[in-house]
């Protein structure tokens, strides 16, 4: 009895604990740290399992824009495995607003506030907008951006009022274990004129790799694990280009758990960078247009073990030709799709195993 006893009381002590974690940190707003699942539960007798999911490119338009009419399905089964993660991360790829001013570039993407609903009611924490067109309409158009997502509750990386705020992590406590999460864009377009600056609102670049290793060793002191999300890449090339290597391995040198980034359009490959993992590209999600390079897609889920990376899975998708959502596969569409992506390790130039 009294063994059973102190198991109760130590099991009330790690939840308790995780709660005061995560209502005390102003970095947590939005995060679901008291989910539990059958794979993420913590173990009286060693550290805490968590899981982490990663998609890639979301849009709302084309024929993804009619999916806001029903924000609560709007990504369609692929939610299920979204929600099923502690922590789960996309990238939203287009401004949120009504307003602004287009910029001059070829594509515009802007979506209504209704966007955020459906991201949040699909399962996802955090969205990074350290991309290309996150600015499509301006200042105004990040500045509504921003806007409508703290009045959803939906934290944004990689974007913000100021350089501060662009390059601050997003920090959420999970049972007791800190992980934090920072976006950059690598993307050449209009970079000198959306970057953040000290007194502008912006993006935050891999152009400054010093501003980037800064920010991923100051969140490493507050952080038991960093997650680092890059927009970036040649489109339509399955291989990483050299800017890609280049920062990854800095982003590991730096201390970074994992590096996982998406742009190309197309699934690219992963590995060990050293004790870091990298997947150069998760390609496109939830996509507007059906002549993207490809509709190969997934989630890639993520196993920490207290603050280590201890399991990798990726579970395979493809894009639906109708409806532009991401449908999960299996059989012999699920073995492409994984077969394609264990090929791709080889010109990405990463190991099997960490080193």
């Amino acid at each position: 009895m009294r063994a059973v006893l102190r198991y109760l009381a130590a099991a009330v002590a790690v939840v308790t604990l995780a709660a005061c974690s995560s209502s005390g940190d102003r970095s947590t707003a939005g995060a679901r740290p008291s989910r539990t699942h059958a794979t993420a539960s913590p173990s009286p007798t060693g550290p805490p399992t968590i899981t982490i999911d990663f998609a890639g490119d979301v849009h709302f338009t084309g024929r993804t824009a009619g999916l806001l009419d029903h924000p609560d399905t709007a990504f369609g089964p692929v939610a299920k495995q979204l929600s099923a993660a502690d922590v789960t991360i996309v990238n939203l790829e287009t401004a949120v607003t009504t307003g602004g001013t287009p910029q001059p570039k070829e594509f515009h993407f802007r979506a209504p506030p209704a966007a955020f609903d459906a991201v949040k009611a699909a399962g996802v924490d955090v969205v990074t907008m350290a991309n290309n067109h996150a600015m499509d309409y301006g200042r105004t158009g990040l500045a509504d951006s921003l806007r409508y997502a703290k009045a959803a509750g939906m934290p944004v990386i990689g974007a913000g009022a100021n350089e501060a705020a662009a390059y601050r992590p997003w920090i959420t406590t999970v049972r007791g274990v800190r992980i934090a999460f920072l976006a950059f864009s690598q993307i050449t377009e209009l970079a000198q004129q959306w970057r953040a600056t000290p007194d502008r609102s912006g993006i935050a670049e891999t152009f400054d790799t010093a501003k980037a290793v800064a920010a991923v060793r100051a969140a490493k002191k507050r952080a038991d694990a960093v997650i680092v999300y890059p927009h970036w890449g040649q489109e339509g090339n399955h291989c990483p280009i050299a800017d890609q290597r280049s920062f990854a391995a800095a982003m590991a040198k730096a201390g970074a758990t994992a590096v996982v980034g998406t742009h190309a359009h197309l699934l690219l490959g992963a590995g060990w960078e050293g004790r870091t993992y990298v997947d150069y590209g998760l390609g496109n999600f939830l996509w507007w247009r059906d002549d993207a390079y490809s509709n190969d897609t997934g989630v890639l889920r993520l196993t920490l073990t207290g603050g280590t990376l201890t399991g990798t899975r990726f579970l395979p998708a493809e894009i639906s030709r109708r409806t532009g959502q991401p449908i999960p596969v299996t059989g012999a569409t699920a073995r492409r799709v994984t077969s394609k992506v264990d090929d791709l390790r080889g010109c990405a130039g990463l190991s099997d195993t960490p080193g």
